[in-house]
């Protein structure tokens, strides 16, 4: 008689309980995933990336392919001639003005044509007294050798001598006209204008002023100090002029 094969059942729910504990055995296996690592992965590219456009940026400054070159081709210095001076420094006034230079049209208002400039000139303006036209009379010397004349001339002006550093257009107001014509211009504006109303200003403001009368008492002053340290004990300074 054949064995019979008894086939073998397994429980009906066997199969999902197995299941459900294979997966609840790998899920307590594996890392739970942390929420703020992907924020971390993000800073550290954006720092990357900043870090490349910094360096990036140095670099380009440095090597500066588009900047300019400033070559001076110019030539030395001639020397043209030499001139003794025989005149003595007295006095220095530093002045400054604002020059206000307004340029309007006839017909057009001032939005269309015209402009106004102010500018701020800077420069100073020497005092001296020149020892180079004294007549041979000027020096009178007392038979003893204990006192002396002296008939100068009074200090007189120099050019002012403007400062470049220190002399800016502060502000400027322009028609539409005159924009567009700078635009077009190829060359700049030009400001002499300017420059020269400065120069005559404090070459006026110097003129009014005390410079040339403290000029004269300070080449008084020194002409004393050396006469009598050469001895002199009565110095006497005139000025052309005087009794």
């Amino acid at each position: 008689m054949d064995r019979q094969t008894r086939p073998s059942f397994a429980p009906a729910d066997a199969g999902p309980t197995a299941d459900a504990a294979t997966d609840a055995t790998t899920g307590a296996g594996r890392p739970a995933r942390r929420p703020g690592r992907g924020w971390r992965v993000l800073a550290g590219l954006l720092l990357v990336i900043a870090l490349l456009v910094v360096g990036a940026r140095l670099t380009w400054s440095w090597i500066d392919p588009l900047g300019d070159q400033t070559i001076d081709r110019s030539g030395p210095a001639l020397l043209r001639s030499v001139q003794n001076l025989s005149r003595f420094e007295a006095a220095t006034g530093e002045f400054q003005v604002i020059v206000d230079l307004e340029k309007d049209a006839k017909f057009l208002p001032d939005a269309i044509k015209g402009s106004r400039t102010l500018f701020v000139g800077a420069g100073s303006v020497d005092a001296y007294v020149d020892f180079s036209g004294l007549p041979k009379d000027a020096l009178t010397v007392s038979p003893d050798r204990t006192a002396v004349t002296v008939r100068l001339p009074h200090a007189e002006l120099e050019k002012p001598n403007l400062d470049n550093k220190r002399s800016y257009v502060f502000a400027q107001e322009r028609g539409i006209f005159d924009r567009i014509s700078e635009v077009l211009s190829s060359s700049p504006q030009n400001q002499q204008e300017l420059y020269v109303l400065a120069e005559r200003k404090i070459g006026d403001a110097a003129a009014a002023s005390d410079l040339r009368s403290r000029a004269d008492q300070n080449t008084k002053a020194m002409l004393e100090g050396m006469l009598k340290s050469l001895g002199f004990t009565n110095v006497t300074i005139k000025y052309t002029g005087e009794p």
